[in-house]
């Protein structure tokens, strides 16, 4: 029997405030795999029962990065403030997704004002269930392999295949509370103009391209966790760059030109996730770094306008400087 979001029925909206709901509710949603509707319910969600949060969007459609065959339909999913899956439950995976939750694992604070303090058998239980759902078996080179499963994973399974011309995935953005009129109608056409232009040849899928090699001038400056930096500009950037836009296999993608210029702070340096395709734990030997608030917007690339899950792409230490005496850091 699956719980509802609210006494009143009403789906869950940008600003609401919310509760996390008692683990043995939660349990009740839960199928043999540990999924309601095919959304796992992870490990790293656990320390979140019985706390209050606020809904920053609802998630009706997320960009597809397993197969990149466009947008997928969402149900009944949000997202709570800037929540993030910090990897403890997936062997320290450091990609920092956005953690999906169902409404019927949430209830409005307006429905049920008092707070009920977590039983820690049921919590055990249902951190041993999550937990069993971290792995899964696939088919690799005609073996069953044993391999990481979560919420990016299993995406294909419990979203359906959009149409970027289908309208409704757009007029769902503006009705379900996520964007105001004036900014829905800007990305609306910017959308328009963009895919427009990637459909007749006029726009490359990636922004910059350079020389052909990467420019050895640009020594990577050693930062650390931490440390404040500035994005070097799209020309110093270019000259990073192969012929392809890649700089030692790793691409610079519209998404990152924003921060072009502005003073971020380094979080951290990657060297392992997950693929959400295969399952596999990446090790990624190379610099690879997170700046804090520097995420995918879904609103630069064509075939994944609106798309709200906020990815944080990686950057290389080239495309960085250290900051000099920065009077702010810059809130993306």
């Amino acid at each position: 029997m699956r719980a509802k979001s609210s006494a009143s029925g009403r789906s869950l909206r940008r600003g609401d405030v919310v509760e996390v709901r008692s683990a043995p509710e939660i349990l009740a949603t839960l199928d043999a795999d540990g999924t309601l509707d095919g959304v796992p319910f992870m490990p790293e969600m656990i320390h979140h029962i019985g706390r209050r949060h606020t809904v920053s969007r609802r998630v009706d459609k997320i960009c597809n990065q397993i197969d990149r065959t466009g947008s997928r339909r969402m149900r009944d999913t949000v997202f709570l403030e800037d929540l993030r899956c910090d990897g403890s439950g997936h062997g320290g995976c450091q990609a920092a997704c956005r953690v999906y939750w169902k409404d019927a694992w949430l209830r409005r604070v307006d429905d049920r004002p008092e707070v009920v303090e977590p039983r820690a058998d049921d919590v055990a239980e249902l951190a041993r269930v999550a937990q069993a759902a971290t792995r899964t078996m696939r088919e690799r080179d005609g073996e069953q392999v044993e391999v990481w499963r979560c919420q990016a994973t299993d995406a294909l399974r419990f979203s359906e295949r959009l149409k970027t011309s289908s309208m409704p995935q757009y007029w769902r953005e503006l009705r379900n509370g996520n964007f105001g009129v004036l900014r829905f109608l800007r990305l609306l056409v910017r959308g328009f103009v963009m895919e427009v232009a990637s459909r007749v040849g006029l726009l490359k899928p990636l922004p910059l391209h350079g020389p052909g090699s990467e420019d050895p001038s640009a020594a990577p400056p050693g930062v650390r966790p931490g440390d404040l930096v500035q994005v070097r500009s799209p020309a110093e950037i270019k000259a990073t760059l192969d012929d392809k836009g890649h700089n030692r296999g790793l691409s610079f993608d519209r998404e990152m030109l924003p921060y072009c210029g502005r003073t971020l702070r380094v979080t951290d340096r990657v060297d392992r996730i997950i693929d959400e395709k295969t399952g596999r734990m990446l090790k990624i030997p190379k610099d690879s770094l997170i700046l804090e608030g520097a995420v995918c917007s879904g609103e630069r690339t064509p075939g994944c306008w609106f798309c709200p899950r906020e990815i944080y792409p990686f950057w290389r230490e080239a495309w960085v400087r250290p900051a000099e005496q920065p009077d702010r850091v810059d809130s993306a």
